[in-house]
């Protein structure tokens, strides 16, 4: 083929033609891309007068290599991908004819050129009945094996004692092997028909896995808050690349999807929590869901190039209800915090975000209510609401509030070993405390501010409301916190 021959097909597409690519072809150029897509040019019509027929068969190979090199499906590409009996030409072309004949009254012109250099005849397998047995684990009689193949339009040619020469009809693709020929009898016997045996050997109990034990537990610790676990695809489409503004050298692009939902591998679990908040907001006031998944994002060297990719393992939540208000990130913060206490983590705190960090897509959350979710001094996720725009472009109306952690990281960090402290002797006194501050004013400063003023006697400090209106004066806002005092 002459180099950068293109076609037009029938969907009237224009496709670039590469050198392994099988076409059909007359004297003035390609007419059809064989076994995949008909040509323009010899497309039908209603001036048609004379039609050739033309049947074939082609190498299942060959057209499945060009199928994937031109990103190119039909039902003609995946019949040939799976094998077509050769020896039917015949036969198919007749009928076709005949079709013709019958619907639109066509004249059949004398003459047919056939063209079947290689043969292909029907091939004879040896089958031991005592392979049968052993394999299929049930003595089955000869003579019902005989009378199974034959039901099969199998044909038996010999039989010597416990040995079978099968004959294999070409039209048979799926048999080529005698393990083929003994699921064909399994399957007519009846696997119901096959008693169970129980393996006779020592049971070595499996090695310990962290990694699956604590997978375990994260996903009951959030299942007792109330959290339902889902499964998504690994994909996000070209529309979600927009929404959320990633690059396309941040992304890893499918060369071949299935379509145009899956066209990249997705770098984060968040996209697809989000449509999932969408379709289940219309039947439920509040929605608590999480994920535990892979994500994928490129990596690229000092040049700026893609070099190979990141796989990460990511655990992500999302918790939103109708009406809900900015109480919602703290209501997120506590889930949190009882997820990692119960880890046996400690050390736990949150940190403004100073810098957008390479990994953590801070294109995701909103500039003012984001958090660094850190234990000890090393970032291990994010807890935030997710920006406005976005979830308003995925049809979300209601403000979202996310939690996203390394799961890799964080499984690192969990503990066994819990400190537990005696009941204290003294009793405890809860007060609730109501304190005006500059809006803007951030809830740390003041959680700081109680600690330092009650010493030794704060045992605990919860935020549990956030309030601005008329009563209060402009440029204010009001916390209120509830205190637990107790003495050691």
């Amino acid at each position: 083929r002459k180099k950068g021959e293109k076609i037009k097909a029938l969907d009237e597409k224009i496709y670039k033609l590469e050198r392994d690519i099988l076409l059909i072809a007359d004297e003035k150029g390609a007419i059809g891309i064989a076994g995949i897509k008909g040509g323009q040019s010899t497309a039908i019509d209603s001036k048609t007068k004379n039609i050739i027929i033309e049947t074939a068969n082609f190498d299942r190979r060959i057209i499945r290599r060009g199928s994937k090199k031109m990103k190119l499906r039909t039902d003609a590409s995946w019949r040939f991908e799976n094998g077509i009996d050769p020896n039917l030409i015949d036969f198919t072309q007749e009928r076709v004819v005949s079709l013709i004949q019958e619907i639109g009254g066509g004249r059949i012109a004398k003459g047919m050129i056939d063209l079947y250099p290689k043969k292909v005849f029907s091939k004879k397998i040896k089958l031991d009945l005592d392979y049968v047995d052993k394999l299929l684990g049930v003595k089955i009689p000869k003579q019902k094996v005989i009378k199974i193949l034959k039901s099969l339009d199998l044909k038996i040619v010999n039989c010597k004692l416990k040995i079978l020469n099968v004959e294999i009809p070409t039209f048979r693709l799926d048999i080529s092997i005698p393990e083929d020929l003994i699921e064909e009898i399994g399957r007519i016997f009846g696997y119901q028909n096959i008693p169970s045996v129980f393996p006779q050997t020592i049971l070595i109990p499996p090695e310990r896995n962290d990694e699956i034990l604590w997978t375990r537990n994260c996903r009951n610790i959030l299942k007792e808050r109330r959290f339902s676990e889902v499964y998504n695809y690994s994909f996000i489409s070209e529309k979600d690349k927009g929404i959320f503004g990633w690059q396309d050298e941040e992304l890893l692009e499918v060369l071949n999807p299935m379509s145009i939902f899956n066209k990249y591998m997705r770098p984060s679990l968040i996209p697809n929590l989000l449509k999932n908040i969408k379709e289940n907001l219309k039947n439920f006031d509040e929605i608590k869901i999480f994920e535990l998944g892979k994500t994928f994002v490129s990596r690229q060297n000092t040049k700026g190039k893609k070099q190979g990719f990141l796989e990460r393992n990511m655990l992500s939540g999302i918790l939103t209800k109708k009406d809900i208000k900015d109480e919602g990130f703290y209501e997120l913060k506590g889930v949190v915090d009882s997820l990692l206490n119960k880890l046996g983590i400690s050390n736990i705190w949150y940190d403004d975000y100073k810098a957008t960090p390479e990994e953590s897509h801070l294109s995701l959350w909103h500039p003012k209510k984001c958090a660094e979710i850190k234990i000890d001094n090393q970032e291990v996720g994010f807890l935030g609401q997710i920006y406005p725009k976005i979830s308003e472009d995925l049809g979300v109306k209601e403000k979202v509030f996310v939690f996203d952690f390394n799961f890799e990281r964080l499984i690192k960090l969990v503990s066994e070993e819990h400190e537990y402290q005696p009941i204290s002797s003294q009793p405890m006194a809860i007060r609730d405390l109501a304190v005006l501050v500059p809006r803007g004013t951030k809830v740390v400063e003041v959680l700081n501010k109680i600690n330092r003023a009650g010493g030794k006697l704060v045992q605990d400090v919860d935020l549990f409301d956030i309030y601005s209106g008329e009563e209060i004066s402009q440029g204010k806002e009001n916390f209120a916190f509830h205190i637990i005092y107790q003495a050691e």
